[in-house]
């Protein structure tokens, strides 16, 4: 179902893809299974739409070798490809060596997915582009003297997907803030980023689109379970641990309940951080709300966008099928596409000519 202005672009679903994407021989066989499961829903909901698939595993880190099998005139590339087999935070090597053979794919550009690693140069570009972001320092060693805002959060300054944030990252005194900064700069072997804990409500927002973006609806996450503010935050084993307390008590509450002016002044926080990265596509930007103001805690901009995801789910309640919304990322891909890209006219030259989506 393709709701009129929702995802302002006519999509061809003609469109030749190669879908992308990375098994590593050391997960585990439950690892595996997984991600092959997901890379079948993908390449299903892919067909259903009408585009011809070709799906090409990356077992090892010689991409290069892996695509020079196809002309980068024949396909589009859906780019769930998130890092080259034993090469860790390698997903901007994927797209440079994609751009290198003159691919157009989805996502964004490798600069935006290598900065995105970098937390505390991020949120200096949220700074200076008034985009607000909970306050912070970084520090390289334990002994700290100038860090008096609790409770606190302390996280590895070069990681995503919540590694190494559990319930002990949350730290309400200068003890416990100087003893987590240094487990963190012993086990990640990386700069700890200290920032102050908005303790308040959180929001997982999904942003599609390129020249033009769009806000999904918003994502809540509901720690009503948990009274401890330790326990209130999205930690590594909310996402991955299955069983665990975070896995099974935190909620997804979609749409969130808003207000008009609050949906509009998140969705002005949330399309500006977008911007102000790069962002490419669709990105995932978490925020938290704290005395009416929204506060980008982290942009992601290579998201998961396999199924039961957030940024699927918002889809969904949008009243896009997983298909349509992967068709029109597809689309986003072709208008960068020397062959394909007349075949795909930008947004406002759509509605320039008076066509509806």
């Amino acid at each position: 179902m393709d709701p009129e202005g929702v995802l302002p672009m006519k999509r061809r679903t003609d469109l030749p893809v190669l879908l992308l994407h990375n098994v590593d021989s050391s997960w585990s066989p439950d690892e595996i299974a997984q991600t092959l499961r997901e890379v079948s829903a993908l390449e299903s909901a892919i067909r259903q739409e009408g585009h011809p698939v070709v799906n090409v595993p990356v077992h090892n880190s010689n991409l290069k070798t892996i695509l020079s099998l196809y002309d980068p005139d024949d396909y589009v590339v859906l780019n769930w490809c998130e890092d080259l087999p034993g090469l860790a935070h390698s997903d901007a090597l994927v797209a440079h060596t994609l751009e290198s053979l003159r691919f157009s794919y989805t996502g964004s550009p490798p600069s935006v997915l290598a900065l995105s690693w970098d937390k505390p140069r991020v949120k200096r570009l949220l700074k200076k582009h008034r985009v607000p972001t909970p306050r912070w320092k970084v520090y390289t060693t334990s002994r700290i003297r100038d860090w008096k805002e609790f409770p606190a959060i302390v996280k590895p300054a070069g990681e995503h997907c919540s590694i190494g944030v559990d319930k002990g990252a949350v730290v309400l005194g200068e003890d416990e803030l100087r003893a987590r900064v240094a487990y963190v700069l012993e086990a990640f072997h990386q700069a700890a980023l200290v920032e102050d804990f908005i303790d308040g409500r959180e929001f997982h927002i999904s942003v599609l689109g390129d020249r033009n973006v769009t806000m999904l609806p918003p994502a809540e996450m509901d720690f009503a379970a948990f009274n401890d503010v330790r326990d209130r935050l999205c930690t590594f084993d909310s996402k991955f641990t299955p069983g665990s307390d975070h896995y099974k008590e935190i909620r997804l509450q979609l749409p969130a309940e808003l207000t008009d002016s609050e949906y509009i002044s998140l969705e002005k926080t949330a399309s500006s951080a977008y911007s102000v990265l790069g962002c490419r596509d669709y990105a995932r930007i978490d925020i938290r709300l704290r005395n009416g103001v929204f506060y980008v805690l982290d942009v992601n901009p290579n998201a998961d966008i396999s199924y039961e995801t957030s940024i699927v789910c918002a889809a969904e309640v949008a009243g896009y099928s997983y298909g349509a919304m992967l068709s029109y990322l597809i689309n986003l891909a072709a208008r960068r596409h020397p062959r394909f890209g007349n075949l795909c006219a930008p947004e406002t030259d759509r509605r320039a000519h008076g066509e509806t989506v």
